[in-house]
C-alpha cells in the first residue's frame, strides 16, 4: 500500500481526561453525561474529538474549561487507547491525559452534564473508558511517590490528617502515621504554621502545615523516592 493511500487517514483522534480532586476527606474524579448517541446519558469520561488542526493539550485544555470553568491545572498526557473495535462510530485512537485539581476548585459547581463521584466508585463507563481511569489511577500511584505532586490536590493549608488522608487513597493503602509523618518532616516539604484548626470528631485542635514552595518546586523536577 502506498504512502498516500487515502485509506491511511481514515482514522479519528479523540482525547479524555481522568480528573482527580480531594475535598479534604475523599480522592473524587470527574464523570459526565454523554450528551449524545450512542449510550446517550451514560457516565463517560470528559471527552472531545480532536481536529486536524488541534493540538492535543490545547483540545484537553478546552474540555477542562467547559467541564470545570478553569483550565490552568496540572496536566500530564498517559497513553494512546487504541483498540481496533473501541468505539462503534468508527476507528479512533483517544490519547488520554489525567489533571490534577487543587482542593479550591472543588467549592465550584461542575459545568452542566458533570458532577464528582469517590474515586474508589467510578461507575461503568462508556467504551474503555474504565481502562482509561484503571490507567490513570496507577499512573497516579507512581507519581505520588517520586513527585510531590499530591499537593496539587491539597488546599494552601492543611492539616497532617489531610495529606495522609490523600497519600492512602491515592495509593490505595494503610499507611502508619508515624511513619508517614516522619519522613515528610524529614523531607523539609512541609512549613508548620503558627495555627490551630478544630477537628470534628476530636478534642484536640490539629497543626496547620504549607509546603515549601522553593523545594516542592525543585523536587518536582528532580523527584524523590518515598518508600511507604
Amino acid at each position: 500500500m502506498k504512502e498516500s493511500d487515502p485509506s491511511y487517514f481514515q482514522v479519528a483522534l479523540s482525547t479524555s481526561i481522568v480528573v482527580f480532586g480531594f475535598d479534604g476527606e475523599n480522592l473524587l474524579t470527574l464523570v459526565g453525561s454523554k450528551p449524545h448517541n450512542p449510550f446517550l446519558g451514560a457516565p463517560t469520561l470528559p471527552t472531545s474529538w480532536i481536529k486536524p488542526d488541534e493540538a492535543v493539550e490545547d483540545v484537553a485544555r478546552r474540555v477542562l474549561h467547559e467541564s470545570l470553568g478553569e483550565n490552568e491545572f496540572y496536566i500530564e498526557q498517559l497513553t494512546a487507547f487504541a483498540k481496533l473495535y473501541r468505539k462503534p462510530e468508527g476507528r479512533v485512537v483517544n490519547i488520554a491525559q489525567y489533571c490534577l485539581v487543587q482542593h479550591d476548585y472543588l467549592k465550584k459547581q461542575p459545568g452542566p452534564g458533570y458532577y464528582w463521584v469517590n474515586a474508589d466508585a467510578v461507575p461503568q463507563l462508556v467504551y474503555d473508558h474504565n481502562e482509561i481511569y484503571d490507567y490513570a489511577r496507577e499512573r497516579l500511584k507512581r507519581r505520588v511517590k517520586h513527585r510531590p505532586i499530591g499537593f496539587r490536590l491539597l488546599p494552601r493549608e492543611f492539616t497532617f490528617a489531610q495529606i495522609h488522608s490523600l497519600y492512602e487513597q491515592a495509593l490505595g493503602k494503610e499507611l502508619d502515621k508515624r511513619n508517614f509523618r516522619k519522613k515528610f518532616i524529614k523531607s523539609e516539604l512541609l512549613i508548620l504554621l503558627d495555627k490551630m484548626v478544630k477537628v470534628e470528631g476530636s478534642k484536640k485542635p490539629a497543626s496547620v502545615f504549607t509546603f515549601n514552595q522553593k523545594l516542592y518546586e525543585k523536587m518536582s523536577l528532580k523527584g524523590y523516592d518515598f518508600v511507604f
